[in-house]
C-alpha cells in the first residue's frame, strides 16, 4: 500500500533540537496512519508509514524505558 504524502504537516520530534542532525519528523494529518521521515531528506527522501495503534505502542515502549 502506498500512501499519499503529498502536502502534509510535519513536526519534528521534542527529542530534536537545532544543532541535530538526526531528526524523526512526523505528521498528525492521516486519520489513523503517523507517517514518519528524516527530516534531512525532507523533500524527497523515503517515508516509512506506521498503522497509529503501532506508533502508540511504539512510544509508550521508548517512554517505559527511559524511566
Amino acid at each position: 500500500m502506498r500512501a499519499d504524502v503529498n502536502g502534509l504537516s510535519w513536526r519534528k520530534s521534542s527529542y530534536s533540537n537545532s544543532e541535530s542532525n538526526s531528526c524523526v519528523e512526523v505528521s498528525d494529518d492521516v486519520s489513523g496512519l503517523v507517517p514518519v521521515r528524516d527530516s534531512k531528506q525532507a523533500g524527497g527522501g523515503p517515508v516509512v508509514v506506521f498503522a497509529g495503534a503501532a506508533w502508540a505502542s511504539f512510544i509508550r515502549d521508548v517512554k517505559s524505558r527511559r524511566a
